[in-house]
């Protein structure tokens, strides 16, 4: 209530202030001094008094309906806000500026990214529908038109804040003798929801992409660990029943034969559950893999290996070598009837790394027992462990045979990491 009378009187105070002014210079030019500005003056003066009570009337009305309450701050023409906003500078900044483009009336926006500054002006509502006041009406062909809106944004550690100031589109002198109606209140109110809502459905948005990768992966997570499941020695029943067969017409090679199976045991069980290798380790079982073979397959079967110690350490998928080889050995060269040899080959370059298998065995155009799920599963898992730049890639080998060639990007191991 004091607020309300508070303002009531700076107005009308202001206004008579004014009128004194405007009479002494009325009666200086029209009657002179001494016979004072007439009555003619006076029906002005007290039109012009009654119209600032009603427009100070109506603003109480008016912000009392928008705010709900009448005190200082809200009866204010010149409003302030202060927001902290959980972004950095550049999105901030959009988030402000989309705000204030979204104010009814909005007009001449002005925006510098640079230094983080919005301004814009806004139309008052037009209570003449477009049509210029009456001649007589003083006040409202006076009426300031337009209010403006400042945006700056400050940044800082993580968050940023926003300074929003609402003013009338004048001078100070505008705080003297006319009112907003509540025009810029109810501005800063509208940016201010805007701009929480818009920062709210960012977070949202935020979340619910946070939620679907964590789903992603988690799937990927179970289709890796599916796939790595069907990876399984096709060997291992043959070998045990070769070494049944060994035990009694050849007792010292099937003695080998198991001496191999439990060292490629041992190095497979403790990784069973593990969807990653190394190319070391991975060498190690596909060798012991190939001495069991060689029990089996004797002089058929050569072996050839040529890889670097620096790339013992590269991440590649379990069993990943291992596949290559047991389709050079499987479609190559068992039905081959002199047998043949098998490459393993690494060469590191500049962006990538590859690893070859080889073989000299039938080669393309040759029938076969495979169905492809072996190379589809490893491609698969490739893509889902070491990114979508890596893969297999299978040609003929010269004079016979076939080459598959594994190709990692050197960042693999961010992507590992990452997935």
């Amino acid at each position: 209530m004091f607020a309300s009378l508070a303002l009531i009187f700076r107005i009308l105070a202001a206004w008579a202030l004014a009128i004194v002014v405007a009479g002494f210079v009325w009666s200086g030019i029209f009657h002179g001094m001494d016979e004072g500005p007439g009555w003619v003056f006076a029906l002005l003066a007290l039109f012009l008094m009654i119209s600032a009570l009603g427009s100070c009337i109506t603003h109480l009305r008016r912000v009392w309906l928008v705010a709900g309450k009448l005190d200082a701050t809200t009866l204010s023409s010149r409003q302030r806000r202060q927001i902290e906003v959980p972004m950095d500078a550049g999105a901030a900044f959009d988030v402000v500026e989309k705000a204030i483009a979204e104010l009814p009336r909005v007009e001449d926006i002005e925006s510098a990214a640079g230094s983080l500054q919005v301004r814009a002006y806004v139309r008052r509502v037009d209570p003449y529908n477009g049509r210029p006041p009456s001649r007589w009406n003083l006040p409202a062909r006076l009426a300031i038109k337009r209010n403006s809106v400042l945006a700056t944004v400050t940044p800082g550690q993580g968050t940023c804040s926003v300074t929003l100031l609402f003013e009338p589109d004048a001078g100070v002198w505008a705080d003297l003798l006319a009112v907003d109606e509540g025009s810029n209140y109810e501005n800063a109110e509208a940016v201010s929801r805007a701009i929480t809502r818009r920062v709210a459905e960012q977070r949202r948005d935020e979340q619910a992409a946070a939620e679907q990768t964590a789903t992603e992966k988690e799937l990927s997570v179970a289709r890796l660990n599916l796939l790595h499941a069907q990876v399984e020695p096709h060997f291992l029943y043959n070998t045990l029943a070769n070494a049944q067969v060994l035990t009694r017409t050849d007792p010292p090679r099937a003695d080998q034969m198991l001496g191999h199976l439990i060292q490629y045991l041992r190095s497979s069980l403790p990784s069973v559950d593990e969807s990653m290798s190394t190319l070391g380790v991975e060498l190690e079982r596909t060798q012991a893999y190939l001495e069991i073979l060689k029990i089996r397959m004797g002089a058929r079967l050569a072996l050839q290996v040529d890889v670097p110690p620096a790339l013992h350490g590269l991440p590649l998928p379990s069993m990943a070598l291992q596949t290559l080889v047991e389709n050079a050995i499987k479609h190559g060269l068992e039905p081959k009837p002199g047998g043949g040899t098998v490459w393993i080959i690494a060469r590191s370059f500049d962006d990538h790394v590859t690893l070859t298998v080889a073989d000299d065995g039938l080669g393309f155009g040759q029938s076969t027992s495979g169905t492809g799920i072996g190379l589809k599963n490893l491609r698969e898992r490739l893509r889902l462990t070491c990114g979508e730049r890596a893969g297999v890639a299978i040609v003929s080998n010269f004079p016979s045979g076939v080459a598959a060639t594994i190709t990692l990007p050197r960042d693999a191991r961010e992507a590992i990491h990452a997935a």
